[in-house]
């Protein structure tokens, strides 16, 4: 299969020049455990890897990848909960300070929640990710009445909206909301444009993303 031997060619490349630049880290991290301080919730697309992005080494962050970078709301019902069990064993285990729920552009989990063009079909085919992307059926009304479901402009705004809807839902957390009020966890919203190579912070006093030095 050749996609599996490029993944080899890199994994060579690792084994040769990266593990051997990093082993003293790796090491680190096996005698004293990891120890992040911050932990990222990301999307899964391809073009958006957090380590990649912010340049880190092994151990530094946390990450949970899914489509959207979406934090479901807190609830006790039983069931697979794994965003929500990550989010539990980052805050109350690695005891990290800080979550950034990290959107991009060219979101297709965001489109799809916006234009609501993505429906399980007959036999169940499709039925995770449209139940998946229903989290934002709040978030995209006021969205879809102010730029429509279309365009650029729509999309983009969908894609912040996200962002602050995961917020939002994390705050349902009570021992989230718990240490933020205590100023031991700071929650942040960030969106990393493709196009631009460019990563905007949200200021959650304006509700504006600004793009960082």
């Amino acid at each position: 299969m050749p996609e599996f031997a490029e993944l080899l060619k890199g994994y060579q490349r690792f084994r040769e020049e990266t593990y051997p630049r990093q082993k003293a880290r790796f090491e680190q991290t096996v005698s004293e455990g990891q120890h992040p301080k911050l932990m990222i919730i990301g999307c899964s697309d391809s073009r958006v890897d957090p380590a990649q992005i912010f340049d880190v080494d092994p151990g530094d962050i946390f990450v949970v990848r899914n489509v959207a970078a979406l934090v479901p709301p807190f609830e006790t019902s039983p069931g697979y909960h794994g965003v929500s069990a990550a989010v539990e064993f980052a805050v109350q285990m690695l005891e990290v300070r800080q979550i950034v729920v990290m959107g991009h552009g060219r979101c297709g989990g965001c489109k799809a929640a916006l234009t609501q063009s993505f429906e399980a079909k007959p036999h169940g085919e499709g039925a995770f990710i449209a139940n998946w992307i229903e989290l934002l059926n709040e978030a995209r009304e006021p969205v879809a009445r102010k730029h429509g479901t279309e365009g650029r402009k729509a999309e983009l705004a969908m894609e912040f909206a996200a962002i602050r809807q995961s917020l939002a839902n994390l705050r349902t957390f009570p021992w989230v909301a718990e240490k933020e009020a205590a100023d031991a966890l700071k929650l942040r919203g960030a969106h990393f444009s493709i196009t631009e190579g460019v990563l905007y912070s949200l200021d959650e006093d304006t509700g504006e993303f600004l793009p960082e030095d």
